[in-house]
């Protein structure tokens, strides 16, 4: 089945253009599913039928993958299939009727506003480096982007003047973010004392570069503010799209609408937005509990 899912890779990265992170989710799922195949004998897709996938997914939980990664499995595996029948390269999908798995929609974390404070906190902004971490940091909650979005930043993608900064989020899609004065203050700061320190002679399109004139990748990002989230004594494991959970909630919370928010995250769909609120719901109902006499 490798040729047919290049094929299908190219044609979510050409025609749908989703992002090389997606792409590589897709190819890693679909992976483990030829090699369950092959191993029952099955080397075109049009030998598979439904109880082979009903059985790779059984296979999946027999390894203790949870439901939610059992569920994005099956979702790579269906749009093979889906993607093979449109281009008639099998005659029927095996995939069409096999049902999802159900799961509890989890809520997302987030981090109280004093939280978030302290983490800010921990760059230190007399090194070059630790100017730079407190930009990003601070540009990653003041404009609830993903953190590839963050690291994918040029300079001329920013524009301090207008408060915002123009952002090419999944699916190749652009928008254009507010971004808040105490970010663009340290982002300004830093363009002008760290960037040209960490740079020397060389130069670079990116706004966050890292010592060897490259921009500054997302795993290298994670695992600074991992750091810096044990610095500020944060007992959760802290992660990039924390802050943007965070960014969001605390938007809805200081009286934001819900369609904004959706804007600003660059979410397709409202539907992915309308999780936060079940956030704020779920505060309203702790605080009522906590302090309404008759709770």
């Amino acid at each position: 089945m490798e040729p047919e899912i290049r094929s299908f890779l190219n044609y979510l990265r050409v025609e749908k253009a989703l992002s090389q992170n997606t792409i590589d989710a897709y190819r890693r799922d679909l992976s483990k599913f030829v090699e369950y195949a092959a191993k029952k004998g099955l080397r075109k897709p049009a030998q598979v039928k439904r109880g082979d996938i009903v059985d790779f997914l059984g296979a999946l939980y027999a390894r203790k993958l949870d439901a939610r990664s059992v569920a994005r499995h099956l979702v790579s595996i269906r749009q093979f299939f889906r993607f093979l029948l449109t281009d008639e390269l099998i005659q029927d999908d095996p995939a069409t009727s096999v049902e999802s798995p159900k799961f509890r929609q989890s809520l997302p974390e987030f981090l109280s506003v004093e939280e978030v404070e302290r983490l800010l906190a921990q760059p230190d902004v007399s090194a070059a480096v630790g100017l730079r971490d407190k930009a990003m940091i601070e540009l990653l909650y003041s404009a609830g982007l993903r953190v590839s979005e963050l690291c994918g930043l040029a300079v001329d993608d920013l524009h301090a003047e207008a408060g915002s900064l123009r952002c090419i989020g999944k699916g190749n899609k652009e928008r254009l973010v507010p971004v808040g004065r105490r970010a663009l203050a340290v982002i300004r700061e830093y363009l002008k004392k760290a960037r040209p320190e960490i740079l020397g002679e060389r130069t670079s399109k990116y706004l966050f570069v890292n010592r060897n004139a490259n921009k500054l990748d997302r795993i290298g990002f994670w695992k600074l503010l991992a750091l810096y989230g044990r610095k500020a004594g944060l007992r959760k494991s802290l992660k990039p799209h924390m802050l943007r959970h965070s960014f969001a909630t605390h938007l809805l919370d200081r009286g934001g609408d819900l369609r904004s928010v959706q804007l600003m995250l660059g979410h397709s769909d409202i539907s992915t937005t309308q999780i936060y609120t079940h956030v704020v719901e779920e505060r309203l109902k702790k605080v009522y509990k906590a302090h309404h006499p008759r709770a």
